[in-house]
């Protein structure tokens, strides 16, 4: 796949309802897509993530049936993506279909070939205060990751729900208590041709110049 980095960076959606669930994806290509995840900044470049790329079908399962319980909670607490500007008729339509798209994932989060949980270590325990130091030494990588999965034709998307059961999910994986969940990454070849950009709130009603 040839694409430019403007395409890359405006085209790389988040998958759900068109993750191809009965295509296998060799665990060559998702090395791949962690080699690029790896030139990203962290703080002081220490480097602190750990990748856990889970594919065997029980452990899948397991974090797909945990993944659809959170999803459910969440969806039922009325701060879901369908509930958001719902006095804003064009903007209430496109929540609707994100909704619908979460809701599909939720039930077939077990089915994707490859779950990647990106984490990070967290010597002394998660900080008190302001943690952006923190998740922003592992967010970057993850999200290269996804745009790298993005160049060679698998789509993927961000999911945080799972946290709700951090540690079950630790449990199951054997994770370290020292090591912290962030991110996991649903990834699976997609189906239908590619992806344009979203509809996104125009520049003007976002951006402040010296002060707000």
């Amino acid at each position: 796949m040839t694409i430019s980095a403007d395409e890359l960076l405006t085209t790389t959606r988040s998958v759900r309802k068109r993750l191809d669930l009965t295509r296998p994806v060799p665990a060559e290509l998702v090395r791949e897509c962690l080699e690029v995840a790896l030139q990203a900044p962290s703080g002081g470049n220490a480097q602190l993530w750990h990748w856990i790329v889970v594919t065997d079908p029980a452990k899948r399962t397991a974090i797909g049936d945990y993944y659809q319980r959170s999803w459910n909670t969440y969806f039922n607490s009325g701060s879901s993506a369908g509930d958001l500007f719902k006095d804003n008729p064009e903007r209430s339509a496109e929540q609707g279909r994100v909704s619908d798209s979460a809701a599909y994932l939720g039930e077939h989060m077990g089915e994707v070939p490859v779950l990647v949980i990106g984490c990070t270590t967290v010597p002394g325990g998660l900080p008190a205060g302001n943690q952006a130091g923190l998740w922003g030494s592992l967010l970057p990588a993850a999200w290269s990751f996804m745009l790298a999965a993005r160049a060679r034709g698998l789509g993927t998307s961000w999911t945080t729900l799972h946290l709700a059961y951090e540690s079950e999910i630790a449990e199951l994986l054997g994770i370290p208590g020292n090591v912290r969940q962030g991110v996991l990454i649903p990834t699976a070849y997609y189906t239908g041709e590619t992806f344009k950009p979203a509809r996104r709130q125009p520049l003007e009603e976002v951006l402040h110049v010296d002060h707000w």
